[in-house]
């Protein structure tokens, strides 16, 4: 299958919703990508789904939508670190220090995709677009444990999704939790 990655803009936007619509999509359909975006209470569905589409329509390109054969199959979203407040005050995922970085906060592919390595894809290609973009510094937050957790709590991605990118781990201020940098000058 042929896969492909377009910048979430007004013209991709229903591709996102058709993505979040398909079964699996329920964690993702309540957050819309915007919870690390705002602080204090966080609505969830509707509110959310209005801020991201608001975010978009006022030319935020919050992340990446990944097709196959051109059908939206997953979504990374990412971008600068202080676009997204609720990390500032996250005990696991505060800034390390004042470098320039962009977050990688959420990949997500759709239950009839997994397995398949997409996300490994979605990565590349934000990497690929982060770099073109002229960032410096992409920083994550997988989770890092031994055991499988549930797919719903995997929106970070894991560990071994990173290291197989090239990201190293920054620091740990978890057990099951680390910050992972790639070095894209």
């Amino acid at each position: 299958m042929e896969f492909s990655t377009r910048p979430l803009t007004p013209e991709t936007w229903a591709d996102l919703e058709t993505l979040y619509a398909q079964p699996g999509g329920s964690i993702v359909s309540g957050c819309w990508c915007m919870f690390y975006r705002r602080s204090g209470k966080l609505p969830r569905g509707a509110d959310n789904k209005t801020a991201m589409c608001e975010l978009v329509d006022n030319g935020g390109q919050p992340g990446l939508v990944g097709y196959l054969d051109g059908a939206p199959a997953g979504w990374i979203s990412l971008g600068p670190r202080e676009d997204y407040q609720k990390l500032r005050h996250s005990p696991i995922m505060k800034p390390v220090d004042d470098a320039e970085v962009w977050s990688v906060v959420c990949t997500y592919v759709a239950k009839k995709h997994r397995g398949r390595g997409l996300q490994h894809r979605l990565l590349a290609a934000a990497i690929h677009w982060a770099r073109d973009d002229g960032v410096p510094t992409l920083e994550a937050y997988p989770v890092d444990k031994p055991e499988r957790s549930h797919d719903d709590f995997m929106f970070f991605g894991a560990r071994s999704l990173y290291e197989a990118a090239g990201f190293t781990e920054v620091v740990r201020r978890s057990p099951t939790r680390v910050v992972m940098r790639l070095d894209l000058a």
